[in-house]
Protein backbone atom coordinates (compact mmCIF):
# COMPACT_ATOMS: atom_id res chain seq x y z
CA UNK A 1 0.00 0.00 0.00
CA UNK A 2 1.07 3.36 -0.61
CA UNK A 3 1.90 6.16 2.22
CA UNK A 4 -0.60 7.85 3.58
CA UNK A 5 -3.24 5.18 2.49
CA UNK A 6 -3.26 4.22 5.92
CA UNK A 7 -6.16 6.12 6.81
CA UNK A 8 -9.79 4.72 5.43
CA UNK A 9 -11.74 7.87 6.11
CA UNK A 10 -13.45 9.64 9.10
CA UNK A 11 -16.97 8.95 8.24
CA UNK A 12 -15.93 4.91 7.62
CA UNK A 13 -14.25 4.65 11.10
CA UNK A 14 -17.29 6.40 12.69
CA UNK A 15 -19.81 3.93 10.93
CA UNK A 16 -17.55 0.88 11.87
CA UNK A 17 -17.62 1.54 15.53
CA UNK A 18 -21.27 2.77 15.54
CA UNK A 19 -22.20 -0.98 14.51
CA UNK A 20 -19.47 -2.66 16.87
CA UNK A 21 -21.18 -0.66 19.98
CA UNK A 22 -24.90 -2.05 18.69
CA UNK A 23 -23.27 -5.48 18.78
CA UNK A 24 -21.49 -5.04 22.03
CA UNK A 25 -25.13 -3.69 23.78
CA UNK A 26 -26.67 -6.75 22.13
CA UNK A 27 -23.97 -8.76 24.30
CA UNK A 28 -22.16 -10.17 20.55
CA UNK A 29 -19.01 -8.55 20.72
CA UNK A 30 -18.07 -8.93 24.34
CA UNK A 31 -14.48 -8.07 25.83
CA UNK A 32 -12.80 -7.18 22.49
CA UNK A 33 -14.05 -10.02 20.53
CA UNK A 34 -15.49 -10.09 17.10
CA UNK A 35 -14.81 -7.65 13.96
CA UNK A 36 -16.52 -5.68 11.80
CA UNK A 37 -15.24 -4.58 7.79
CA UNK A 38 -16.31 -2.64 4.70
CA UNK A 39 -14.66 -2.74 1.15
CA UNK A 40 -13.38 0.94 0.37
CA UNK A 41 -11.74 -0.90 -2.79
CA UNK A 42 -11.89 -3.12 -5.61
CA UNK A 43 -9.36 -2.76 -7.69
CA UNK A 44 -7.15 -3.51 -5.95
CA UNK A 45 -9.20 -5.30 -3.12
CA UNK A 46 -9.27 -2.74 -0.02
CA UNK A 47 -10.81 -3.32 3.51
CA UNK A 48 -11.36 -0.58 6.66
CA UNK A 49 -11.36 -3.28 9.22
CA UNK A 50 -11.75 -2.63 13.07
CA UNK A 51 -8.53 -2.54 14.72
CA UNK A 52 -7.21 -5.55 17.62
CA UNK A 53 -7.54 -5.96 21.02
CA UNK A 54 -9.99 -3.34 21.74
CA UNK A 55 -13.42 -2.99 23.97
CA UNK A 56 -15.79 -3.11 20.54
CA UNK A 57 -18.27 -0.95 22.55
CA UNK A 58 -15.70 2.00 22.95
CA UNK A 59 -14.09 2.13 19.41
CA UNK A 60 -13.16 5.82 18.38
CA UNK A 61 -13.24 6.31 14.39
CA UNK A 62 -9.68 6.28 14.34
CA UNK A 63 -10.05 2.27 15.61
CA UNK A 64 -9.98 0.68 11.96
CA UNK A 65 -7.04 -0.09 9.41
CA UNK A 66 -6.72 -0.45 5.93
CA UNK A 67 -6.03 -3.67 4.75
CA UNK A 68 -5.33 -5.51 1.79
CA UNK A 69 -7.13 -8.82 0.41
CA UNK A 70 -4.52 -10.74 2.76
CA UNK A 71 -5.32 -8.83 5.83
CA UNK A 72 -1.82 -7.22 5.37
CA UNK A 73 -1.54 -3.01 6.24
CA UNK A 74 1.38 -0.91 6.15
CA UNK A 75 -0.12 1.20 9.23
CA UNK A 76 3.01 1.31 12.00
CA UNK A 77 0.44 1.31 14.38
CA UNK A 78 -2.98 0.41 14.16
CA UNK A 79 -3.15 -3.88 14.17
CA UNK A 80 -5.60 -5.51 12.60
CA UNK A 81 -7.65 -8.14 13.57
CA UNK A 82 -6.28 -11.69 13.15
CA UNK A 83 -9.13 -12.58 11.17
CA UNK A 84 -8.79 -9.24 8.88
CA UNK A 85 -7.16 -11.95 5.52
CA UNK A 86 -10.91 -14.24 6.42
CA UNK A 87 -12.84 -10.93 5.51
CA UNK A 88 -10.64 -10.02 2.44
CA UNK A 89 -11.40 -14.08 1.34
CA UNK A 90 -15.10 -13.65 1.63
CA UNK A 91 -15.30 -10.06 0.23
CA UNK A 92 -13.45 -11.33 -2.98
CA UNK A 93 -15.52 -14.38 -2.96
CA UNK A 94 -18.87 -13.19 -2.49
CA UNK A 95 -18.78 -9.65 -3.80
CA UNK A 96 -19.58 -8.08 -0.74
CA UNK A 97 -19.32 -4.86 0.62
CA UNK A 98 -19.15 -5.23 4.31
CA UNK A 99 -18.44 -8.22 6.34
CA UNK A 100 -19.20 -8.42 10.62
CA UNK A 101 -18.03 -11.00 12.57
CA UNK A 102 -19.33 -11.55 16.27
CA UNK A 103 -19.39 -14.27 18.86
CA UNK A 104 -23.15 -14.38 19.70
CA UNK A 105 -24.50 -17.30 21.75
CA UNK A 106 -26.85 -19.18 19.38
CA UNK A 107 -24.37 -19.53 16.07
CA UNK A 108 -21.85 -21.41 18.36
CA UNK A 109 -24.55 -23.79 19.61
CA UNK A 110 -26.07 -24.42 16.53
CA UNK A 111 -23.31 -25.50 15.22
CA UNK A 112 -22.19 -27.83 17.78
CA UNK A 113 -25.33 -29.38 17.29
CA UNK A 114 -25.13 -29.38 12.95
CA UNK A 115 -21.52 -29.59 12.04
CA UNK A 116 -22.34 -30.47 8.86
CA UNK A 117 -24.69 -27.56 8.53
CA UNK A 118 -27.35 -26.05 9.86
CA UNK A 119 -30.92 -26.52 8.07
CA UNK A 120 -33.85 -24.02 8.01
CA UNK A 121 -36.81 -23.82 6.32
CA UNK A 122 -40.25 -22.57 7.16
CA UNK A 123 -39.82 -19.72 9.43
CA UNK A 124 -41.09 -16.00 8.54
CA UNK A 125 -37.65 -14.69 9.55
CA UNK A 126 -35.75 -16.00 6.31
CA UNK A 127 -37.48 -12.98 4.20
CA UNK A 128 -34.92 -11.06 6.38
CA UNK A 129 -32.06 -13.14 5.58
CA UNK A 130 -32.84 -12.87 1.76
CA UNK A 131 -34.27 -16.31 1.97
CA UNK A 132 -38.16 -17.20 1.22
CA UNK A 133 -40.29 -17.90 4.16
CA UNK A 134 -41.79 -21.56 2.43
CA UNK A 135 -40.79 -24.04 0.54
CA UNK A 136 -37.13 -23.04 0.51
CA UNK A 137 -34.36 -25.22 2.15
CA UNK A 138 -31.37 -22.71 3.22
CA UNK A 139 -28.35 -24.86 4.97
CA UNK A 140 -25.98 -22.53 6.77
CA UNK A 141 -22.22 -24.08 6.12
CA UNK A 142 -20.06 -25.26 9.15
CA UNK A 143 -16.62 -25.43 9.16
CA UNK A 144 -13.89 -26.27 12.21
CA UNK A 145 -12.54 -23.49 13.84
CA UNK A 146 -8.70 -23.01 13.08
CA UNK A 147 -6.24 -19.84 13.93
CA UNK A 148 -4.53 -20.33 10.30
CA UNK A 149 -7.01 -17.91 7.57
CA UNK A 150 -5.77 -19.21 5.22
CA UNK A 151 -7.32 -22.86 5.89
CA UNK A 152 -10.53 -21.46 7.22
CA UNK A 153 -10.59 -19.04 3.77
CA UNK A 154 -9.89 -22.59 1.79
CA UNK A 155 -13.22 -23.94 3.81
CA UNK A 156 -15.55 -20.99 3.48
CA UNK A 157 -14.36 -20.97 -0.22
CA UNK A 158 -15.06 -24.53 -0.60
CA UNK A 159 -18.77 -24.67 1.07
CA UNK A 160 -19.92 -21.04 -0.71
CA UNK A 161 -22.85 -20.86 -1.83
CA UNK A 162 -24.33 -17.14 -3.36
CA UNK A 163 -27.81 -17.72 -1.58
CA UNK A 164 -26.24 -18.00 1.93
CA UNK A 165 -24.46 -15.06 2.56
CA UNK A 166 -23.29 -16.14 6.41
CA UNK A 167 -20.51 -19.03 7.62
CA UNK A 168 -20.47 -20.71 11.08
CA UNK A 169 -17.31 -21.27 12.53
CA UNK A 170 -17.64 -24.17 14.78
CA UNK A 171 -16.99 -23.13 18.74
CA UNK A 172 -15.87 -19.55 17.54
CA UNK A 173 -19.05 -17.34 16.02
CA UNK A 174 -20.63 -16.34 13.19
CA UNK A 175 -19.73 -14.61 9.46
CA UNK A 176 -22.49 -12.98 7.88
CA UNK A 177 -21.74 -10.21 5.23
CA UNK A 178 -24.05 -7.84 2.48
CA UNK A 179 -23.51 -5.65 0.23
CA UNK A 180 -22.57 -2.52 3.14
CA UNK A 181 -23.17 -2.46 6.69
CA UNK A 182 -26.72 -1.87 6.97
CA UNK A 183 -27.74 -4.96 4.90
CA UNK A 184 -25.18 -7.31 6.64
CA UNK A 185 -26.51 -5.92 10.26
CA UNK A 186 -30.27 -6.65 9.14
CA UNK A 187 -28.85 -10.39 7.72
CA UNK A 188 -27.28 -10.81 11.05
CA UNK A 189 -29.96 -10.40 13.29
CA UNK A 190 -32.57 -12.27 11.34
CA UNK A 191 -30.32 -15.31 11.38
CA UNK A 192 -29.33 -14.88 15.07
CA UNK A 193 -33.28 -14.76 15.55
CA UNK A 194 -33.55 -17.93 12.95
CA UNK A 195 -30.82 -19.81 15.53
CA UNK A 196 -31.89 -18.99 18.06
CA UNK A 197 -35.38 -20.52 17.55
CA UNK A 198 -33.51 -23.48 16.28
CA UNK A 199 -31.22 -24.76 19.12
CA UNK A 200 -34.01 -23.07 21.59
CA UNK A 201 -32.30 -20.36 23.53
CA UNK A 202 -34.68 -17.44 24.50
Amino acid sequence: MEAGEADPGEHVGRALAAECARYAAMGWMRGTSGNLSVVVGRDPLRLAVTVSGKDKGELAADDVVLVDAAGRTDDPVRVPSAEAALHGRIAAVSGAGAVVHVHALAPVVAAERSPGGVELRDLEMLKGFGRHAHDDLVVVPVVPNSQDMRVLGDAFEAGFRPDVPALLVARHGVYVWGDDLLQARHRLECLEWLLRFEVGIS
